[in-house]
């Protein structure tokens, strides 16, 4: 509250304290039944007129304070019934707001929680556990396959493949072998790693990232509430028709009739009625608001910043291609490799299978298969000898048609596995992360609804990025981040003055999120951290639900704007009729419910369905 409203608030409220204080010098008969309902006013009110007490005193102008002054002259002037109708409508009012407002985000005992605890240490022939925190720089640990790296490190011994899409976001795992660099939070696949520590766990990077999302989210100042906003001139008029009514009759009981039907409860019931009812509409559609502020907050961004592995993109590598090496044909050539890839666990394996299935299913079944970890697989099919891997591995396994690849120069660049059979080189599988098909719907309906600027952060390669860019129609990029990266690009726009919201599924994304004014976590297939640092979680793997959820949140405050402004006008009117003294104060809380009944009703329209195309933006 600034010190002019304070100046002007504090002094009038204080006058009508002693007024209607000096009713108390009035001898009042009270009959015995009224006792018992002042008894009653006094044990619900006067909570209601404390917190609200607390809060002026620190400075906080809430649409509370005109129901506090009515319950405070309701007790003085023996009016209970009105003034526990008064309570009964605030009471409720804040009821549904602490529903609607749900519960504080988890993200940052979540990430710590999910960070490694347990370190497997060398100590000569024989391996240690021990507290992570107990690792030094220096030490040789040991990585078991399916466990989180846990710390910062460089690989002295063995090969696998690594998943580090949480920490840079890139769908490919990452071919572990010696002098490799490992990040904390990194997932070990299929083979045992020795490492050697090169930074302790509390300054490794899943570390950096738990620091991130907790000061993200301790830098966020809580949303004034919609109520509030408007009271700021609402409770001036209010004490001035006050002061009118006093003028006018000097009656005490006609100034409490005023309070009465200017208690706002449009203003206290129309906003979390409103909400609740967009929040049961958005999760009919598979969308989770988290609190009421980010139902509020969605609505009003208008830059839009996306990740790209999982968000843009699928967020796994898929077969893109077959280059098939003649007598060979490509659907051969996928039908052997998936037959053997059957008994490997290997991401790459799966969708292999998953494309040779689909091009030419059933497949054969494959005998006498021996897996290198990280590095291939062969064994019979049919009475053929089939390997699929890299091309070192094929160079081992069968180096005659090692060579056919190279003369060949075929399959191009990126992720590839190649398909030799019987010695002879039959092809090579390319990967790709596949864009999403509703790019182009999803960004044409984010123009329509007004957002000025979209970005692309990605911690994968810029030509990747591009890639995805060009598909989604984005000109902005920032690729090869990292999470402290992507929360400095964030911080700057909302350091600017602009209204955010950041769509992301990683554990890299969880700090950017944070950080955003919105962060929307796609969670389709498990949100986990993501979904925890996030204030939307969208459960359903469709992009365009992101647009849906804004075009709900904008409808429903909108709704809620309406409700107030026709609640606060009924209640205007109302106080001109009870300053004349047409109004008793009893009759007045009645009206004053049935104003709130309006309000109500049209609030609850934010849960009725809409169609996204009739849905006014």
């Amino acid at each position: 509250m600034t010190a002019r409203v304070r100046a002007a608030i504090l002094p009038a409220a204080a006058a009508l304290f002693i007024t209607l204080g000096l009713a108390l010098l009035r001898p009042v008969p009270t009959p015995w039944p009224n006792r018992v309902w002042e008894t009653g006013l006094l044990l619900t009110g006067l909570p209601v007129v404390w917190r609200t007490l607390a809060g002026l005193f620190r400075g906080r102008l809430a649409a509370d304070l005109v129901a506090m002054l009515a319950i405070t002259a309701a007790i003085i002037l023996t009016q209970p019934l009105a003034g526990l109708i008064v309570v009964l409508m605030q009471t409720g009012g804040e009821a549904l707001e602490r529903y609607a407002e749900g519960r504080a985000s988890d993200a940052v005992r979540e990430l710590e929680a999910a960070a490694p605890r347990i370190a497997h240490r060398y100590d000569g022939a024989t391996v240690l556990d021990l507290p992570v925190e107990a690792v030094v720089v220096g030490d040789r640990l040991l990585v078991r396959p399916g466990e989180m790296v846990p710390c910062d490190a460089i690989v002295v011994a063995g090969e696998s493949h690594v998943d580090i899409s949480r920490l840079t976001g890139e769908p490919v795992p990452l071919h572990a072998r010696p002098e490799t660099h490992l990040m904390s939070g990194s997932l070990n696949g299929e083979g045992p790693l020795t490492i050697r520590a090169t930074a302790l766990a509390r300054e490794s990077q899943y570390a950096r990232i738990v620091d991130l999302v907790r000061t993200a989210q301790a830098s966020k100042s809580p949303l004034q509430r919609l109520a509030d906003r408007y009271a700021i001139w609402f409770t001036p008029l209010t004490l001035a028709v006050c002061g009118i009514a006093w003028l006018l009759s000097g009656d005490a009981v006609r100034v409490l009739a005023v309070l009465v039907v200017a208690t706002p409860c449009p203003l206290i019931l129309a906003t979390p009625v409103a909400v609740i009812g967009g929040l049961n509409r958005a999760a009919r559609r598979s969308v989770v608001f988290r609190h009421g502020d980010a139902l509020e907050q969605l609505g009003s961004t208008t830059v839009a910043i996306f990740d790209k592995t999982g968000t843009l993109t699928i967020g796994r590598p898929e077969v893109a291609a077959v280059h098939s090496i003649p007598p060979f044909q490509e659907r051969e050539v996928l039908r052997l490799a998936g037959a053997v890839e059957q008994v490997s666990g290997h991401l790459l394996a799966r969708t292999v299978v998953e494309a040779a299935l689909a091009a030419a299913a059933p497949l054969p079944p494959a005998h006498d298969v021996v897996e290198a970890p990280g590095q291939g697989v062969w064994g019979q099919v049919e009475g053929r000898t089939v390997a699929v891997g890299a091309l070192s591995f094929i160079g081992r396994t069968q180096p005659q048609a090692a060579e056919g690849f190279r003369a060949q120069a075929n399959g191009g660049d990126g992720l590839r596995a190649f398909v030799a059979v019987d010695n002879q080189a039959a092809g090579v599988i390319a990967y790709a992360d596949r864009e999403r098909a509703d790019l182009k719907e999803f960004f044409s309906q984010l123009r329509a609804l007004g957002y000025q600027r979209m970005l692309l952060l990605t911690g994968d390669h810029r030509a990747n990025a591009e890639r995805a860019a060009i598909a989604a129609g984005i000109s902005e990029i920032h690729a090869d981040l990292l999470p402290e990266g992507k929360v400095e690009v964030v911080r700057g726009l909302v350091d600017e003055g602009m209204k955010v919201v950041m769509v992301g599924d990683g554990t890299n994304d969880a700090p950017a999120l944070s950080t955003a004014t919105v962060g929307v976590a796609l969670a389709a297939h498990g949100g986990g951290i993501t979904a925890e640092a996030a204030d939307v979680v969208v459960l359903a793997d469709d992009l365009t639900r992101v647009s849906e959820a804004v075009v709900i949140s904008r409808r429903t405050m909108r709704i809620a704007r309406q409700s107030i402004w026709a609640g606060l006008g009924l209640s205007t009117v109302a106080m001109g009729f009870a300053a004349w003294g047409l109004i008793p104060p009893i009759v007045g809380a009645v009206l004053q419910e049935l104003i709130d009944v309006s309000v109500i009703l049209n609030a609850l329209r934010t849960s009725m369905p809409m169609p996204y195309d009739q849905a006014k933006v």
